[in-house]
């Protein structure tokens, strides 16, 4: 039965990748949350490694919640944004050792998926958002866009006046018919504003409606899913499983949007679509970059059965996000007709640049350390 021999981590401020090594000397490759990559990976070494080395490496969930139990007193998100790296790692393992792609190990199938075109830019006109999306629905063959209204956390404070009134039908519109049509408030309305909001979208034809309220206010939340005809949706931010059984028993969301890093990897994210399906409702994963969270949510979401719509692809390249330019070998995340294919190849199906891993900072924990 393979061990965990060792954990190294390279990362920079943005991203931090993790290799998994066993003691016979099989090899899998994760990722922990980004952003703030460099303080998960000191926990990653400091609060996860220590009680994983030298153990099984068959069963992630297993690994997760010994971790979840030694660290018992650290019950926040980073502990989980640094799990994510060790669960990752180990389905990318598994994966290499069978010789299928992870989708296979989580009972699906490779293929194409729907994405949606998303959008992260709040400083951007009307008019101008309306063009690059009109733009990639001609060139890709997206037929699904989101893009962002409000301000985050705005307090009922637009990103200037009247921009929310303005982007909504201006968007809206010059995506037509046959177009599925999403966007995202980030935490920026009171219900009041969000209920106000809504009936704009819906007579706009806006079907998705995410994260109106403060996320943390559940309560606020489902009174605006209560009085609008849309589907509400959340939970992006949310990685405690309380939580997220409160969340899905109050139907505080029509639509669960848990991020399979700030969960803390695949297992977890399994807890949380499973708990959505018994009540009846879609899991559409929050992927917001061009990292290892949106090829492991191509391979969820070809595997379970609730699974949404839609992908989630963001639509930003390096003037927006410069760190995330060459992660990868080749293209993952090429469009083709408004589809993305999820990975054939063992284990993830991509290989992290070599490049990369040069530039970044290394630290390794092992069983001899």
């Amino acid at each position: 039965m393979a061990r965990i021999a060792s954990l190294e981590t390279f990362t920079d401020e943005f991203v931090c990748f993790v290799r998994l090594t066993t003691d016979d000397g099989a090899v899998g490759w994760g990722q922990t949350s980004t952003y703030h990559a460099d303080i998960t990976a000191r926990i990653f070494h400091r609060q996860v490694a220590p009680w994983v080395l030298g153990r099984p490496v068959e069963d992630p969930l297993a690994l997760v919640r010994l971790v979840e139990e030694r660290e018992h007193k650290f019950p926040g998100s980073y502990r989980c944004r640094a799990l994510a790296g060790l669960d990752t790692a180990i389905w990318d393992l598994k994966g290499r050792q069978a010789g299928k792609p992870v989708v296979e190990l989580l009972g699906g199938r490779p293929g194409p998926l729907r994405a949606y075109a998303s959008s992260m830019k709040r400083d951007i006109t009307p008019e101008a958002e309306a063009e690059r999306l009109c733009r990639l629905r001609d060139e890709k063959g997206f037929d699904a866009f989101k893009w962002r209204i409000g301000a985050e956390c705005g307090h009922d404070v637009d990103e200037w006046p009247g921009r929310t009134e303005a982007i909504i039908p201006t968007v809206a519109r010059a995506l037509g018919d046959g177009v599925d049509k999403l966007v995202d408030a980030n935490s920026g309305f009171s219900p009041a504003r969000a209920i106000e909001v809504g009936h704009l979208l819906e007579a706009e034809g806006v079907g998705h409606y995410e994260e109106p309220c403060p996320y943390w206010e559940l309560e606020q939340t489902r009174a605006v899913t209560e009085a609008l005809t849309i589907d509400v949706t959340g939970g992006e931010q949310d990685w405690d499983l309380a939580t997220w059984r409160r969340m899905i028993g109050m139907r505080a969301v029509d639509v669960v949007q848990p991020d399979v890093m700030y969960m803390g990897g695949i297992a977890r994210t399994l807890l949380v679509a499973r708990m959505a399906a018994e009540a009846g409702l879609p899991c559409t994963p929050h992927s917001a970059n061009l990292s290892l969270v949106t090829v492991c949510t191509m391979h969820l979401l070809g595997a379970i059965p609730n699974a949404g719509k839609y992908l989630e692809l963001s639509i930003e390249g390096p003037d927006y996000y410069p760190w995330q330019q060459g992660l990868f070998l080749g293209d993952p995340f090429a469009v083709r007709e408004g589809r993305v294919q999820i990975p054939q190849a063992p284990g993830w199906g991509v290989e992290v640049n070599p490049a990369w891993l040069e530039r970044a900072d290394w630290q390794r924990s092992a069983v001899e350390d």
